[in-house]
């Protein structure tokens, strides 16, 4: 959820995804889309960058375990790479910092939210609740089964705490009366700090095991 600083340019408050690739690439790879509205990424420190690819490492090693074990699948693990959430058109989209998805069947097509697995966020403290937020409601509202968030630590280079989302489709049930904002929404499954020495472990969408020290180097 950051890339390094670059002098943003007076843009208009909608694109088309067609004007979004008339620009610069330094400036376009600084936007998402959102219902063709434009929503400018927050810029991190270096840590995001070391960390987002630590954890898109970690999974991808599990994800071609995984692989091994069950044949029959394929999945692709990458970072900051555009999930487009409609069924067609390009005008819409998110970048997760690293995201698992399942095999396409020709090189360089686009990865919609039907094919997604698994998106994550690396979190910076500068990050706040409401962008979060934010986001996390059109990945839900997409549907991607999974979501994880990765905090940094304030004081230190590290990541503080690891957690995995899964998805509900189904609300709980609420006064009469009431009801749900949104269609869908996450469910936090797992969390992990530090002090877990086992390191993260959770059987879904495949079976993931990092061990602490993968990520501390």
């Amino acid at each position: 959820m950051s890339l390094s600083k670059v002098e943003r340019p007076d843009l208009p408050e909608f694109m088309t995804w067609e004007e979004l690739e008339r620009l610069p690439d330094e400036i376009a790879e600084q936007i998402e889309l959102w219902d063709g509205r434009v929503v400018w990424l927050r810029r991190g420190p270096s840590e995001h960058q070391r960390f987002t690819v630590r954890m898109r490492n970690a999974v991808e090693r599990c994800a071609r375990k995984g692989m091994t074990e069950q044949p029959e699948t394929c999945w692709q693990v990458d970072v900051e790479t555009n999930v487009f959430l409609g069924t067609s058109g390009k005008s819409d989209f998110l970048t997760p910092d690293f995201m698992v998805f399942r095999c396409l069947e020709s090189p360089f097509q686009d990865v919609r939210a039907a094919d997604a697995l698994l998106v994550g966020e690396v979190l910076s403290p500068g990050n706040t609740e409401s962008d979060i937020e934010a986001k996390k409601a059109r990945y839900a509202g997409a549907g991607i089964p999974w979501y994880w968030e990765v905090t940094l630590a304030r004081n230190v280079s590290a990541i503080s705490t690891v957690r995995a989302y899964a998805l509900e489709t189904e609300p709980g049930r609420l006064p009469p009366g009431v009801r749900p904002l949104r269609s869908a929404n996450y469910l936090i499954a797992g969390e992990w700090t530090s002090a877990n020495e086992d390191g993260i472990h959770i059987d879904f969408p495949f079976p993931i095991t990092i061990p602490w020290t993968e990520l501390e180097y």
